[in-house]
Formats: C-alpha cells, structure tokens, sequence
C-alpha cells in the first residue's frame, strides 16, 4: 500500500471532510492496482464503536469485495503472539476494593477524611490512577514533587495515592483496563521494533490525546506498512503558529495542539503531514476563517495582518445562521422548528450539543409534530425506569417511608407489573386521595390499613392489596452494617417482590427490554463482586448502587426515531457526516465545560507529574467545534440567559465575532450582523408560533347558581365563609369540589390547632377526677403525650412543646378560675348540635370545643385558639362561629345538653401571647343573631344573588383554597363582580 520511507507516515483530513468516507476512498485509491485480497491484509485501528459502524456501513453500500478487519484500538490481543496478558478487573471490584482499603485507614487515623467518605474517594482515586497509569506516571514521580508548601493537604494527598499504587502493584493478576492496555502497547511496540508486520495497519481517527493511545500511533506510524489518520487537521495555520504552540507546552486549549504532540513525538513537523484522501472541504475559505479566530492568544494579532488577506469571507458566512435567544426554551424552539423543516425537505440533520438539558426541551418541542429524533445518546441507566425503581428501593433501607417515598414506589411503571396492575393503579389513586384527606405523613402498616379501608367502600378489593404494600415497604429501614452480599440480596429480592405484585410468578417486567438488562447485568455485577466490598451502612449501599447504575451502560428503548433527525455527542462530528449541523448550547459552561474539580493535584502538580491538563478536555472540545463548524450548513446557537442569570458567549463564538466585526471595520460587509438577522428570522417565526391570541381578563366572579341546587345545610364555621368568600361555598357545595391537601405533609397551623384542642381536652378530664392534676406539670405531661404520638416531626415537636409551654403557666391559673365558676359538662366530640332554621329550610350543624355548666344551669362555651382570637368587632361582623352556637344552645340544637341559657361565651388564646376574648352577647342576643343568620341565608335564597369571590376578607394577600378556580389574579378586589345567572 504504501513506498518505503524513513520518516513515520502521518495523514490528515482537513475539517468538514466526511472522515469515514474519506477512509474508504483513501484505501480505494493506494489499492486500485492491488489484488483482491490485499483488502483482506488491511487492519484498521479505530477509536470508537461508532466510528467503525460507520466504516461498515460503507463497506457494506459495496461495491463487493473483501473487507480489511476494523477492531478497536482496546483490542489488540491478537497483534500480539504468545499468550495475552491477564484479562482486566473490573472496574467495579477495584472501587470496592479501593473503598475497603481507603475505610481501614480513614479507621486508622480517622482525621484523614469523612467516614461517610470512602466510595466517593474511591471514586475519584480511580480516576486518578487510570489517568496515572495512561500516562506512565507513578506514585513515586508524584511523591518527588517539589512542593514548597508541605501542606496538610498534600500529606493527606499522598497517602491515599499511596494507597491506590500499592493496591496496583499488588494486583498484576487482575491488572486495570488502563495499566493492561499500556502494558500491551509497549509490548507490541517492542515486537514490532524487532518484528514488523509487512500487512497495512492504520490508527484511523483518534487525536493522540492519552498517553497511551500516542505510544501506539508512535509505534504504528513507525511500521513499514503503518499509518495513522488524523481527522480535522487545520492545513491553514502557518508555520510560525505551529512553532508558537511548540514553544508553548501550556497550550493545550487549541484544537491542533494534540496533533503537534504527535508529530513532535514521531520527529515530524505539522507541515509532514499529507493529505489522506482527494476530498475538498464543503468550504475552504471558511475553514481558514474558523483557523485564524481560533489562533492561539500570543498570535491574534495576527488577525490585522492576515484578516484582509482571507479570500471570500462572504461565502464563508453565508451558510452560518447565528440565534441568539433571551431563554434556553426559546432556543429549543427555534432548533426544533429547523429541524421540523429538515424533516420535510428530506435534509440530514443533526443537533450537536453537551447540554442534555437542552437536547430534552428540543426533544419535547419536536412531539408536537410528532417527531421523534434519533438520540444517540440514549437514555443514562440510572434514568431508565429500572434504574430509578432500584434506587428508590435502596432509599427505603436509609430512613423511615414517607408518604412520597410510598407514593412514588406505587405509581412507578414498574411496580406491581404482573398481573391485576389496573387495579393496582386503581387503588393507588384511592389510598392517595384518603391520605391526602387525612394526612399520613410517615406510613405505618397500621395507618396504611386505616386509609386503605377508608378510601373505598370496596373492601374486598383493597384489603389484601393494603396488606401486600404493607408488607412491602413499611419497617424497611436498617440501622449499622451489613455486608454487601447482604445488602445486594435484600435489595434484588424487595425490588422483584414490588415489581411482581401479590399474585405475580417473576419480576414482572423489572427485568425486561435493554433498559430491564443492562440494570439486571449491573445488579449481577455487584452480586458477583460483593465479596470485595465487606461491610457497609444502608447510605453507603444506597450510593454505591446510584454509583453503579450511573457508570452503566446508557440505553436505547425509542421505536422508529426519525431517519434524518439526529442529536449527536460533541464526538460524533468526527464520525458522521449531516446536511445541517446545529451547534448548540454555545455558552461558557456549556461549550466548554469547565475542568472537573480535582481534589488530589493543582495545575502545576499534573503539569510538573506529566499528567493531562484541565486545558486539555477545552482542546478537545475546541477541536470538536472546529470540525462540526466546517458542515454544509451551519447553525449556532445560545442563549443570552439562563434561568437565574445572565450567559457568557463560548469562547470560540466570541473570537469569531471579534474576527468579523474587526473585518467589518476594516471595510468588509459585517457578515456577523447577517448571520445574526438569518437567526431573528427564525426566532421571530418561534415566538409566533407560542404566540396565543389576545384573550380577556377574567373578570370578579359571582355566579348565581339555580335556588335548587344552593346549599340548604352549614357548619357553624361556614357562616364565616359564607359571609366572607361566598364563591368557596358555591364551588365546595354546589360544584362539589374540594380542595387536595398536599401529599408531603408539613407541621402546619391546622394541625397545631387540631392537637391543641387535644391537649387541653385530656388535661380539663383528668382535672375533674382529681383536681390535684391542675398543674403545670400535668398539662405539659399531656402536651408530650400528644405531640409524641402525633408530630412526627422531631423539629416541629420541640418548637410545639416550647411555644405550649411558654402559655402553660397561664392556661392553669385561668383554667382554675374557670372550673370554680362553672363546670365542664361537654367537649369537642360530644358537644355537637344541630338546629334546623325553618324560615330558610336550612339546617345548622355546629361542634362547640367545650361547653361547661354552672350550679344554676346556665352555660359557658369555650373555644380554644392558638393564634390570636377574634375581637369582638370581628365576632360582630364576621366571626359569629360562638355567637351561633350560643343561640343553638338557648334553642337546645345540643340534644345531649337540652335548652339552657348562656351566660357567657369566650375565646382561649393560646398563641405567644396568650389571652381570652369575650363574645359580645349583651350586644348580639342569640335570638338577634339566629334573626340576622335567618336573612343571610335567605338572601342566598334569591335567584339573582351571586357567591361573590373574595367578597370581605381579613387580609387580601390570604390564599384561599378556589382562587385559582376563581381565576384570582387577572382581577383584584377592588374590582365590581360580575353576576352570572346559571341555569
């Protein structure tokens, strides 16, 4: 294939060069004259799994002929004679080992780090030491270096790199993947040194940018019938740059920098390198344009001397569309409409981004027209359904199961996947109704059943199912350690027993399609290698197993994705070839990532140690911009804002509009401000595609249903609401609705109220068998009681006892005056009344909190509050909840009680600054306020009386259950309502 020669042969395909195709023409031109079967004799060493789909894929579209053997350039056992080295370990027995090691000596000396630590560690010193090994970098080298500041971080460094070395020494039976490949390329590149293979054998498509992968294109660039293919080589940059770059070891922020390594490492200049294949570029002058903007910093200056010198800058630019949105959502949309239109003239299209953020919004705007894109990256394990299913499980072995944790397992696709799931779904809507009715904040199999027989009246359907989830998931949390064989064990078997359901034969379908295997292979992994990980808290399994998930396989489960609608990874501008490229995300932070934090060595460490610079991923990134930039037609594309901030441009966006405005400047029509209006076109055409028609407010509701469907039965606490937001007796009596409380349930005001009156009910009965119990100490007795029994929230509990403590005092010297003027006869469950107003037809129904009677017979009612009770201008107008139920006692709606007159009605405060409020019977007389009650209710009575919304409200900033049913907020108060007669 190739002539003798004495200098390594080096090849090169400029950007925008469709490199797979390339490679096969290459090969078709150097084996035009050869023999059928010299095809066979080619080897060609590719990077990626998706480079050599694409090379067989060209292959395969003939004509018909041999094929050369295409492998990875990890597989190279078989270049290789005699027995290959040890197979590689697996990476997850060497975190387990690692964090084995890293737990006994944070044991040690327990100052060196967190306990809770060691897999995170582990985590990241594997990283490290795959790096290291790439690179041919030991743990020595690094302990040679000279650190001025001995600080204690770096002894700490020191001794967990220590650490991870010598675990590595010790393991040349099972070697890592990174020291195995390392040690296999300096093995074959000795028996090459002496024995040569005489068959071609190219590297076709990686940069050099490991340590490792450069040893082999050394080696294969040396052979008599090597090569090594280089893709988006800049054949525009002058020498006197490449030269800036030599004298420059820090610059590994240019995309060329990596192909400089390598020729410098073969004894070649840039300028060796030859051209591979007689392809031209989509557009030379725009790959010259995109070489100068990238120049490195020393030599912009360049661009005044070099700049007037491009050649057809217009027809450079005129295939490049720039959108700058103001949101990532309209960004999506703009895209998602160009790609619409690709779809429809039949174009190849391609996103390219790393913000998966943003490949999801385009992704959705895509479904309105009901295309689905062919994703490439797939779907990451541990967001597949099996994958979040298995992790939710492990959740329960961590901490007691709350009613979103409950929630979130019974509505998961996977779970009770046998048989009978429709009625598994059907009484899961059932228990979270009841529980959001009735509150169940940390489920108990008890409480569980409770709600359960309560949510339907179909008890044979939802009994054993309740007994089932019980059995299931309550009491699964585990405190100390267990090993990791157990911990695997447990969890395999809980998360089949969900997904099964209780009457299914398997696991349903946890196990099932690529998503289901890829989760069991990784759960067989971790069976497999538990006996490295010894013993372990339930958090410490519950990350390792988010750990593992993540590191798996990514999944693809999409039926019939679009055939020329595609997102692609940065990497795969190398592979692939599109009609329409988009570049998107183009904003610092995104393109490029910043460098991961590294917790073991600063800049200068790596750089003095030999190992890979942060710069070098940003080089990388760099050079994958520069390829998918050179494609037919171009789009970038960035948002101006985030979600909470304001962007910063990509770097390589902003030397290319420095490059062309400074041109526009110098006389050239400003190509930047046209490539931006090519992209207000389309952002004007996305924001009238979200535009909605002018649409008029909503104005004040006040309906006016038909007499016939009005409400004829109140609680006493509803007269308030009536008189204060009609519009929520409307929606909850005559709409029916009620309002859902959330499904997390928090420590609120309610709640305080409802276990206050408790409180106060079990002290006051104690008192009237043993009037030794009215203390202090008695009262906060049951104040504990109660809180413990139904606050499980230890926070709120300690703020609840403090706060009822600091009225305590207060509440036993008043609650001694009150037992010495009357008696306590009635509480809150006894005391309930009922009283039917004829005039109206309505019946009241009332529960007074405590009704007491003195030795002449007259009654005293009490209701307690624990916020601040109302005054008596108020209770005139607005709060008449006592005052009602004074005039039911008088008419004796309390059937227990029989007719009494009151004496006295009053409110206990309870709050922080607790008090008593009388109610003003001397002014508003039980026969005056059921007469005035009695024309309320009859002024609801008339057909044109509307429920005004809002109609009188303490505070208008109070939220009200059916405002956003009320549409509240396209109107105010201050607006007139509107009456809306119903029919």
């Amino acid at each position: 294939m190739f002539d003798p020669s004495d200098k390594a042969r080096l090849f090169g395909c400029a950007p925008g060069i469709d490199f797979p195709l390339a490679v096969v023409r290459g090969l078709e031109d150097r084996l035009s004259s050869a023999p059928p079967e010299a095809w066979a004799k080619v080897t060609l060493l590719v990077n990626t799994t998706r480079m050599a789909r694409r090379l067989r894929t060209l292959f395969d579209e003939g004509p018909a002929r041999l094929l050369p053997r295409i492998r990875m350039i990890t597989q190279l056992d078989d270049l290789m004679p005699g027995s290959p080295l040890p197979a590689a370990a697996s990476p997850l027995r060497r975190r387990l080992e690692l964090a084995t090691l890293i737990q006994n000596l944070i044991e040690r000396q327990p100052d060196l780090a967190p306990d809770a630590g060691p897999f995170d560690l582990a985590d990241s010193l594997a990283t490290l030491m795959d790096e290291m090994q790439g690179e041919g970098v030991s743990a020595t080298d690094i302990a040679q270096l000279d650190v001025s500041d001995q600080s204690g971080h770096w002894a700490r460094a020191q001794q967990f790199i220590a650490i991870a070395q010598d675990y590595i020494d010790a393991s040349s039976s099972a070697p890592d993947p990174e020291a195995r490949q390392r040690e296999t390329v300096l093995r074959l590149a000795d028996h090459w040194a002496h024995t040569p293979p005489t068959d071609p054998l190219l590297v076709v498509g990686s940069t050099g940018s490991r340590g490792t992968t450069l040893l082999l294109m050394q080696a294969v660039a040396a052979l008599p019938q090597g090569a090594v293919l280089l893709p988006g080589f800049d054949d525009h940059m002058p020498g006197h740059v490449w030269g800036t770059l030599a004298q420059d070891q820090t610059a590994e922020d240019h995309p060329q920098f990596r192909f400089l390594k390598l020729c410098r490492a073969l004894g070649l200049h840039p300028s060796d390198v030859e051209p591979w294949a007689p392809l031209a570029p989509v557009s030379a002058s725009r790959n010259a344009l995109v070489s100068l903007a990238l120049r490195p910093a020393p030599v912009t200056d360049a661009w005044r001397d070099e700049g007037p010198k491009l050649t057809e800058v217009g027809s450079a630019t005129e295939a490049i569309t720039l959108v700058e949105a103001d949101t990532p959502r309209a960004e999506a949309i703009a895209i998602a409409m160009r790609l619409r239109q690709a779809a429809e003239t039949g174009e190849k299209a391609a996103l390219i981004t790393p913000d998966r953020m943003l490949t999801r919004q385009v992704t959705a705007a895509l479904d309105r027209w009901d295309i689905l894109p062919d994703d490439s990256a797939g779907t990451p394990l541990h967001l597949s359904p099996p994958g979040r299913l298995l992790r939710h499980v492990a959740a329960l072995f961590q901490a007691p199961l709350d009613a979103e944790a409950l929630l979130t397992l019974l509505k998961h696709p996977l779970s009770h996947s046998g048989a009978d799931r429709n009625l598994h779904q059907l009484n899961t809507q059932r228990l979270e109704l009841r529980i959001r009715k009735d509150g169940l904040p940390y489920p108990t199999p008890e409480g569980l059943m409770r709600c359960a027989l309560k949510a339907t009246k179909h008890v044979e359907e939802i009994e054993p199912w309740a007994a089932w989830i019980s059995d299931v998931l309550c009491g699964r949390e585990i405190a100390g350690t267990l090993t990791l064989e157990t911990w695997v064990s447990l969890h395999r078997t809980l998360a089949e027993t969900l997904a099964q359901g209780p009457n299914g034969a398997d696991a349903g379908e946890l196990w099932q399609k690529k998503a289901g295997r890829a989760a069991r292979n990784v759960m067989d992994g971790l069976a497999e290698h538990a006996g490295y990980g010894g013993e372990m808290s339930a958090r410490d399994y519950a990350g390792l197993v988010a750990s593992a998930l993540r590191q798996g396989e990514d999944v693809r489960d999409r039926d019939m994705p679009h055939p020329n609608i595609m997102i692609w990874g940065t990497l795969e501008a190398r592979v692939q070839g599109a009609d329409l490229v988009i570049l998107a995300g183009l904003n610092d932070g995104t393109w490029p990532e910043p460098p991961t934090p590294d917790p073991w060595l600063n800049r200068k460490m790596r750089f003095d140690a030999g190992l890979l610079l942060p710069e070098r991923r940003i080089g990388l990134s760099a050079h994958d911009f520069q390829q998918a930039i050179a494609a037919p037609e171009v789009w970038l594309t960035r948002s101006i804002r985030s979600d909470d901030a304001e962007t910063v441009p990509s770097r390589w966006i902003n030397r290319l509009r420095n490059l062309l405005q400074g041109l526009a400047v110098q006389g050239e029509p400003d190509h930047w401000d046209a490539m931006r209006t090519r992209g207000a076109h389309w952002l004007a055409l996305s924001r009238e595609l979200d535009r909605a028609g002018e649409v008029p407010k909503a104005h004040r509701p006040s309906p006016c249903p038909p007499v016939s469907t009005r409400p004829r039965r109140f609680t006493v606490t509803e007269v308030q609401t009536l008189i204060r937001d009609p519009y929520a007796i409307y929606a909850k009596h005559v709409l029916r609705l009620r309002a859902l409380r959330p499904l997390v349930q928090t420590p609120d005001a309610l709640l305080r109220g409802i276990l206050s009156h408790d409180v106060m009910e079990r002290f006051v009965r104690e008192t009237l068998n043993d009037d030794t119990a009215l203390t202090v100490d008695t009262l906060m007795a049951h104040a504990r009681d109660v809180l413990n029994r139904d606050v499980p929230w230890p926070a709120a509990r300690a703020l609840w006892l403090a706060r009822f403590g600091r009225a305590a005092e207060w509440l036993v010297e008043t609650e001694m005056v009150r037992q010495s003027i009357a008696t306590p006869t009635l509480f809150e469950n006894e005391a309930i009344g009922k009283l039917t107003l004829q005039a109206v037809k309505t019946e009241l129904e009332g529960r007074a909190d405590r009704i007491d009677v003195d030795d002449v017979g007259s009654v005293i009612l009490y209701d307690y509050k624990t916020g601040a009770p109302p005054t008596k201008d108020q209770q005139k107008h607005f709060d008449k909840q006592l005052l009602i139920e004074a005039a039911m006692v008088e008419e004796g709606g309390f059937a227990t009680l029989g007719p009494h007159p009151v004496r006295a009605a009053q409110f206990i405060g309870m709050g922080s600054n607790p008090k008593t409020e009388d109610a003003p019977l001397d002014v508003e007389t039980p026969g005056q306020i059921l007469a005035e009650l009695v024309g309320l209710l009859s002024a609801y009575l008339e057909g044109d009386k509307g429920y005004t919304s809002r109609r009188a409200l303490y505070e208008d900033r109070e939220a009200r259950d059916y405002d956003q049913l009320a549409r509240f907020g396209e109107w105010d108060v201050t607006q007139e309502p509107t009456s809306e007669v119903l029919t």
